[in-house]
């Protein structure tokens, strides 16, 4: 069986509004949890956490190189956001068949596939696995989660869908760039340089002055680097999710570069306008 629709990788609109919550926001953890999945906020009690290893075969794990021919059943989790490697989702489990699959993850593997999924457009083919680092259980049967972003993932097929969705899957690398020309290292550098300008003008329009942002890419990888680059830009799912379906690192920052550059451009002007009209 089908998914219901396949998320197509929309064009890209340059932020117009910064009421729209698309600026960059400067961490490389998710704090976002939808309201449709949360009952209510609260904080985790170091007492209560639980800390969970995988069961997952090694040669899935992080830091190793999952074979893409390999096919693999994996319980999904459509969620109106997206998660990408390396990210930290926050989750609160609280319906009855996600509380179900929760008791199975801890019981046999304590990972699932989250995938991006919206009223408008359906549901994603394309997904990244997470991995329970921490777990919570309430005496009603909730969960409070903290996951990690772990291998990206393609669904093939659906296996079943109730009591919930289990996918076929095959797991998603980046590919050398078709380019061979490319470089990447620049590009990385190229990245993180408008972000520091971002930052540096959205803390001035915010009232926090022109502080400096210290270093983002703290001596990763461009690939991973590209993950973190494109958790950031909260309140935009759609070009996360077309950040994430990308197979190419360079064409990944080169999208990157240009969706932080028209944010510049805006903030800049913005700036200005502040400049010349301060009680504004």
């Amino acid at each position: 069986m089908a998914l219901p629709q396949i998320l197509p990788s929309p064009p890209y609109k340059p932020l117009l509004n910064p009421s729209n919550n698309f600026f960059l926001t400067h961490h490389s953890n998710y704090h976002f949890a939808p309201q449709s999945l949360l009952h209510r906020r609260r904080r985790f009690s170091p007492t209560r956490i639980q800390c969970s290893a995988s069961s997952f075969p090694e040669k899935h794990r992080t830091g190793s190189s999952p074979n893409p021919n390999d096919v693999v059943e994996l319980p999904l989790f459509p969620l109106p956001l997206v998660l990408f490697p390396g990210a930290i989702l926050p989750l609160q489990i609280f319906e009855f068949r996600y509380r179900i699959m929760m008791h199975t993850l801890l019981q046999t593997d304590l990972r699932f596939g989250v995938i991006y999924s919206d009223s408008a457009t359906g549901t994603a083919d394309v997904g990244c696995v997470g991995e329970v680092v921490k777990h919570e259980r309430l005496v009603d049967d909730r969960f409070f989660l903290i996951c990690k972003g772990q291998e990206r993932f393609r669904v093939n097929k659906l296996v079943r869908s109730k009591p919930y969705l289990v996918a076929e899957v095959t797991w998603l690398e980046d590919r050398p760039s078709a380019n061979g020309e490319d470089d990447v290292e620049g590009l990385a550098n190229e990245v993180e340089s408008y972000m520091k300008d971002v930052i540096r003008l959205s803390n001035r329009l915010n009232g926090k002055g022109e502080k400096e942002a210290t270093e983002l890419r703290r001596n990763l990888f461009p690939t991973p680097f590209s993950f973190f680059v494109g958790s950031t830009f909260e309140g935009a799912p759609r070009e996360q999710q077309a950040l994430l379906e990308l197979e190419d690192t360079a064409m990944r920052l080169k999208r990157e570069k240009e969706t932080l550059r028209n944010t510049l451009n805006y903030l800049t002007a913005a700036s200005a306008v502040k400049d010349v009209f301060p009680s504004s």
